[in-house]
């Protein structure tokens, strides 16, 4: 287990070009273990392609090139040595549409401890499910209905089961791209109320485009401009006094 406050992700440096454009300019952030932190910014600063960084998705771009040091407990995670599937579970992924497999509710959530040898038999892998159901706030609404598909859920739910899919394999870090941006208010709240759940049980990292979800949400925020880390800090001190210019007339609405 890591020491609560020690950096679980640490990066140094961080420049990603696709093609011959530069997404990220020497960006060095780290994130502990026991808080929520948000990466805010205009669309197409460079938050969702940062957060890609972080457990190499990044990789499934071919133009896509990352440069500096990435590190999840002091271990260089763009190793040759690293085991990229090994990584994605270590690091999970909750991205801004729903993307339920077309499987039953039950194999969603089953898949991940299934290819990863986690579960010993049937019943072990049904209490994984439960478990990671319950933890996604989802179980009371599905139990019944475990063999019906994923895909039948409202976009809320299958947010959480997509939420559900991730901690089964019992990630150390969850990232998430703008995990509401395609639900409802209530949706929305749900999955916030999750969040809050979820921390300090795992270090998670949120994109999102809704400042006051940064300020409900998360206890550090990022503020990225232009590819550029502007300012980063406890997420009050962002919102109600922040250092640089910049990012007072984003958070104020003068761009954005």
């Amino acid at each position: 287990m890591s020491i609560p406050n020690q950096h679980k992700i640490s990066a140094q440096h961080v420049n990603v070009w696709y093609g011959a454009k530069k997404a990220i300019d020497d960006v060095s952030l780290d994130f502990g273990s026991d808080h929520v932190t948000s990466l805010i910014g205009p669309s197409g600063c460079g938050k969702s392609t940062f957060l890609r960084t972080l457990n190499r998705m990044n990789d499934t771009i071919p133009a896509a090139k990352v440069e500096g040091e990435i590190t999840l407990d002091g271990e260089d995670i763009y190793a040759p040595e690293m085991d990229v599937v090994q990584l994605r579970a270590r690091v999970g992924m909750v991205f801004q549409k729903p993307n339920p497999f077309p499987k039953s509710i039950f194999e969603n959530v089953a898949y991940g401890p299934r290819i990863h040898g986690l579960a010993g038999n049937k019943t072990q892998l049904g209490e994984i499910v439960e478990r990671s159901l319950r933890r996604a706030g989802l179980w009371d609404e599905v139990k019944d209905r475990l063999t019906d598909s994923g895909t039948a859920l409202s976009g809320g739910q299958q947010q959480r089961l997509c939420i559900a899919r991730a901690i089964a394999v019992d990630p150390e870090v969850i990232l998430m791209d703008e995990p509401c941006s395609a639900l409802d208010p209530i949706a929305t709240a749900k999955i916030e109320e999750l969040i809050h759940e979820l921390k300090g049980r795992y270090a998670i990292v949120i994109v999102t485009h809704n400042m006051q979800q940064a300020a409900r949400v998360s206890q550090r925020t990022a503020f990225f401009h232009l590819g550029t880390l502007i300012e980063y800090g406890a997420t009050s001190d962002i919102f109600t006094n922040p250092r640089q210019e910049r990012t007072k007339d984003y958070i104020t609405g003068r761009y954005g």
